[in-house]
């Protein structure tokens, strides 16, 4: 009415309506309840003494004041810290799921201050990668494969989420653009751009430093409506190497979705497979992480064997492996860690790689404790007043316990089986 009146239009078309905001034990946040959270408090923090002064003055039942106090000092018991705005501006996003309560409690917002950390050391890699270094646009032809799949990546995942916030899935475009973050471009990309950096030609090396920093600035621009504040504090400084235009990322265009790289896609999702392989089994047979392996391959596919020799020197550094050898299909080879990756077998000697007895005593007491747990479990489920009597969800729980104890316990005894035979 406001609007009509004084500009002669209404002020908005479309209003986006959220989820009832509940505390973390479910109850409708309301000032008599004492429950409430001011949002400048998560953002700056407040102590203990602050807040619990802060939810009990001024009630309409000053009765209720000792109650609040006592649920105040249970729930926050170190006050609250200071989360930061982008992190909780990030945290109602990806709550904002249409049609449910939503129950608020800091372990969620504090996934998301790790999340704004993840991104600033992101930027602080890059930006020592590409110090003092000229940056140009790369030919495209002189793009590694973890260069083309990254930019890939990106492109499908902004995609991704212009789509989620057409539809005002504002949850959805969150995690997009959480997954991509965290997992593709810092964990992964990050990590093989190492090796590349180190060693290759210097036009390969330049075009990864263009990559790295190209990625980092389109990010940006795609987390910037729901992080303002360190995209921008980043943004800054990526504007130098990049010889960008422009005295704000809030008037850079979003970004929109490109081409997309299927043969580099499917490379190094076989890279990352082999290696996840490698790693379980380092991790599992309790190889030292430096350890230098020997690897044996066998079997698999012309397309294994296509990617294995582009990208052998980059799995050769990220897995620490000393050696190569592909088998005959036909070969035989005892006393191996064996993982399958559709037709290829990878397979680890483990003679000469570890001090059997003392794995064996290792193993063995993992056992006892695994079948001590998986007996409790049976004797829990075999309680007929337990079954009918608990509640559903703790009936499921601790089913769910037991199959992973029979789990473990069948790797164990595998594991076991395994090493008794290198004795």
């Amino acid at each position: 009415m406001m609007g009509l009146k004084f500009a002669g239009d209404v002020p908005f078309t479309q209003v986006y309506i959220h989820g009832l905001i509940r505390d973390n034990r479910g109850q409708k946040m309301s000032k008599s309840k004492g429950n409430v959270l001011d949002p400048i408090d998560l953002i700056n923090g407040i102590s203990l003494e602050d807040l619990v002064s802060k939810r009990a003055k001024d009630l309409m039942q000053p009765q209720m004041a000792p109650k609040i106090e006592r649920a105040t000092r249970e729930d926050f018991p170190q006050g609250i810290p200071a989360f930061g705005t982008d992190a909780l501006r990030f945290t109602f996003a990806a709550l904002a799921t249409p049609g449910r309560d939503i129950r608020f409690d800091l372990g969620r917002i504090e996934g998301y201050r790790n999340f704004c950390n993840k991104l600033w050391n992101a930027a602080r890699y890059v930006l020592m990668q590409t110090d003092g270094r000229e940056i140009t646009t790369p030919a495209k032809q002189d793009l590694a494969p973890i260069d083309r799949w990254i930019c890939s990546r990106l492109s499908e995942t902004v995609a991704t989420v212009r789509s989620h916030f057409e539809t005002y899935r504002f949850d959805l475009a969150s995690q997009a653009m959480y997954e991509f973050v965290w997992n593709e471009f810092c964990d992964w990309y990050l990590e093989l751009s190492k090796p590349a950096l180190r060693s290759g030609p210097e036009h390969s090396r330049a075009a990864t430093r263009y990559t790295l920093l190209a990625v980092l600035e389109e990010t940006l621009r795609m987390l910037h409506p729901v992080m303002p504040f360190i995209t921008e504090e980043i943004w800054q400084r990526l504007k130098k190497p990049l010889k960008l235009s422009g005295d704000t990322i809030m008037l850079q265009p979003y970004p929109l979705p490109g081409a997309t790289d299927e043969h580099a896609t499917r490379a190094i999702q076989w890279l990352k497979s082999v290696l996840l392989e490698i790693r379980r089994i380092r991790s599992e047979q309790n190889l030292p992480p430096g350890k230098l392996l020997p690897v044996l391959l066998q079997g698999g596919t012309q397309g294994d064997r296509e990617r294995f020799a582009d990208l052998r020197d980059l799995l050769g550094d990220l897995g620490r492996i000393e050696s190569f050898t592909w088998l005959e299909d036909d070969a035989q080879h005892d006393h191996c860690a064996v993982a399958l990756l559709d037709e290829l077998k990878i397979m680890i000697p483990l003679a000469g790689l570890i001090e059997v007895d003392a794995e064996l005593a290792r193993l063995e007491k993992l056992l006892h404790k695994e079948q001590l747990e998986r007996k409790k479990s049976e004797a829990k489920l075999g309680n007929k007043n337990f079954v009918d009597n608990a509640p559903a969800t703790v009936v499921s729980k601790e089913r769910n316990r037991l199959r992973n104890h029979n789990a473990r316990v069948e790797k164990l005894q595998q594991q076991l089986q395994q090493l008794k035979q290198l004795d």
